[in-house]
Parts: C-alpha cells; sequence; structure tokens
C-alpha cells in the first residue's frame, strides 16, 4: 500500500482531525490509521496501520498477526510483538502493546515493505499454544482456522515436530478440537 494512502494521527493530520474525516465519510478507520473507504482492507493495509505499534526489530505476532492476515474485522485491543531480530534491541513501552522477547527464527516471519509479521502457520501455533490459558487467543485461533483450515494439519505438524514446548500437550489436544470443529462445519455445509 502507498504511503500516501494510509494516514496516521500526527503525520500531518492529528488523531481528531482524521476521525472527523472519519465521521464525514472520507475515511476509514484501519488498526491505529485510517484510509480511503473506497480501497480494499488487504494484509498490506492492515500490516502497514500498525507501523505506529511495530517497534524495530520486532514482528506483529499472536493476535495482531492474525487480523494482518485477514482475521476479524477490527484489530484487537491489546497487540503482540515478538522479537525476529538477533540482538535484543531496546524497547520503550506502550500502552496495549505485549513484548515477546523470544527470537523467531527467519521461516517463521513473512516481510510486506518495511514491516514484518509472523507466517500464518507460526501465527496459528502461537495462538494454540497461548489459547489453553488466555480466551482471546482462543477466540482469535478458532477464527483463523475457519477462515484457512489447511492451516491448522499444519499446525499439528509443527507442534509435534518440536521437542519440548510448554503445554504440548494441551495444543494438540485444541488442535484436535479445531480439526473436530471444521469438518463438523463440512459436513453441515454439505
Amino acid at each position: 500500500m502507498h504511503p500516501s494512502l494510509l494516514h496516521l494521527p500526527g503525520t500531518p493530520l492529528s488523531r481528531a482531525e482524521l476521525i472527523s474525516a472519519r465521521l464525514d465519510g472520507l475515511l476509514i478507520e484501519v488498526g491505529e490509521g485510517f484510509m480511503p473507504p473506497d480501497l480494499p482492507e488487504n494484509t498490506a493495509a492492515r500490516l502497514a496501520s500498525l507501523g505506529p505499534v511495530i517497534l524495530p526489530g520486532f514482528a506483529a505476532s499472536g493476535p495482531s498477526a492474525a487480523w494482518v492476515h485477514g482475521v476479524g474485522d477490527a484489530a484487537p485491543r491489546c497487540h503482540h510483538l515478538q522479537r525476529f531480530a538477533p540482538h535484543r534491541p531496546r524497547v520503550r513501552t506502550m500502552r496495549d502493546v505485549i513484548v515477546h522477547q523470544s527470537r523467531l527464527p527467519d521461516s517463521d516471519v513473512l516481510r510486506i515493505g518495511a514491516l514484518v509479521v509472523t507466517t500464518p502457520v507460526r501465527t496459528l501455533t502461537d495462538l494454540v499454544l497461548s489459547g489453553v490459558r488466555d480466551p482471546e487467543a482462543l477466540r482469535w485461533a478458532q477464527l483463523l482456522a475457519a477462515r484457512s483450515p489447511t492451516l491448522v494439519s499444519e499446525v499439528r505438524s509443527a507442534l509435534e515436530s518440536r521437542e519440548r514446548i510448554p503445554g504440548k500437550r494441551r495444543a494438540l489436544a485444541l488442535v484436535a478440537q479445531l480439526e473436530s470443529d471444521e469438518q463438523a462445519y463440512e459436513e453441515v455445509t454439505r
């Protein structure tokens, strides 16, 4: 998405001016930014709208990555970032942003323009692992699995191939539940 089509608060219009334009029907709100209503809200637009939130050396992950990949109508209330840089960058604290310091391998990130997001398989894997204790992550996992049913089997393989992961058994049980939900949906739609 061309930068001139995405308006972020403070560059050059204030948040109040952008909200006023949204109320007039000239813009729609997308994540942390605003864009014209006649443009498609695609992966690049959603990721670019998170630009003010994503720290250098970090990728959008968890619910934020699920939203970037096209799940849900609105961005999550709390954004998740995970480090992909080989060194630990300095982190500034921001409200409603959770920063995970464990390093992502290069194979688990997707670069879109200047920003980075976790791949759909890594996103669903992370959501399933945290979904056993976090209802919001579980909801995002269910939405992503419903949108891309083939991801569920890839996540099962990814979990089974990893040696030691905290909560692996419970996560595999959740993957089995997602697979059974998918099969039940297929039977109903036949």
